[in-house]
């Protein structure tokens, strides 16, 4: 057995820098539709990439402590990003969920183990839209996929890092008169518990829960409260949701003061503003690096300053 079966990660603390897009990288930073990229738009994606990866470097040389710093990044554009990770003995997960769509299901279908095993992830990440009240059928089938690939992380004592993302069906939007802050604020915290609720009933155990925030402190400790239900030591991280700098701030600092939430994954919030500045020949290379490595880095100090108070 792995040692990570002890690991309390309640007491942890990761600060993760997300960078595992793949549609959005396609569709909105290229702006490709509707076909692949061809052999050099991947290689320029990749690029981009790299680009991150550098950034979360420079900021571990600017003070971000490796030990409790991470990154997420994917596969198909990031292998390299993969490789160097581990040989860096960074903190690194990979996504095994095929990107843009609704519906979980694995990117390399039933090969997804052989994946794992070749790059040795520290964390197993899939990205997960659940809604209580959505179609029943399909929950089912998300359910049993995640069942499927929870038996075999446990079986290898491998972490699992699970995203949720709860959208909102159009009935519960109407009913809140179209309003996605509404929402936000009112109904998904709640929803969110009940897909807690759901997702452990169905046998699937996470070790770290990555969630999207909350604006009311109450609302993130029910939700605490769920992930670690019956003395389950899971940590809970906050992730970005692509939402401007200053809301992410917020969550971050409701965070940072409740028990068992032990950080957070951001992404797009650090990088994209950069990537796009460098793509439309606004700054160069350097200095696209230099603003995801501040990014990240200010991110890092906002969180455990909070912490400290």
């Amino acid at each position: 057995m792995g040692d990570y079966v002890l690991i309390d990660w309640s007491q942890k603390e990761l600060l993760i820098l997300a960078f595992d897009h793949r549609a959005s990288f396609i569709e909105k930073l290229f702006e490709i539709k509707n076909r692949k990229p061809t052999t050099e738009e991947k290689r320029q994606i990749e690029q981009y990439k790299q680009m991150i990866f550098e950034g979360f470097t420079l900021a571990l040389k600017k003070g971000v402590p490796k030990d409790i710093a991470g990154l997420l990044v994917d596969e198909e554009f990031g292998e390299l990003v993969l490789r160097e990770a581990k040989k860096g003995g960074y903190n690194f997960a990979m996504p095994v969920e095929k990107s843009g769509q609704d519906e979980f299901d694995f990117e390399y279908g039933e090969d997804f183990a052989k994946h794992i095993e070749e790059f040795d992830p520290t964390f197993v990440k899939v990205l997960v839209r659940y809604n209580p009240d959505s179609d029943v059928a399909l929950n089912k089938r998300q359910l049993t996929r995640l069942k499927l690939l929870n038996n075999y992380l446990k079986q290898k004592d491998r972490p699992f890092l699970f995203e949720l993302i709860v959208p909102a069906t159009a009935a519960q939007l109407a009913n809140l008169g179209g309003s996605k802050e509404k929402y936000d604020q009112e109904l998904r915290p709640k929803l969110m518990v009940d897909c807690l609720r759901d997702i452990q009933a169905a046998g699937v155990e996470p070790e770290i829960w990555k969630l999207e925030g909350v604006d009311d402190p109450a609302s993130a400790k029910a939700v605490v409260a769920q992930a670690q239900i019956g003395g389950r030591k899971v940590g809970v991280i906050t992730l970005g949701r692509g939402e401007s700098k200053e809301k992410v701030q917020e969550w971050l600092k409701v965070g940072a003061k409740i028990p068992g939430i032990i950080g957070f994954a951001v992404g797009r919030t650090i990088f994209w503003q950069p990537l796009v500045d460098f793509r439309a020949g606004k700054i160069n290379r350097d200095e696209a690096v230099k603003r995801i490595a501040q990014n990240y880095v200010e991110f890092t100090e906002l969180w455990l300053n909070e912490r400290e108070r």
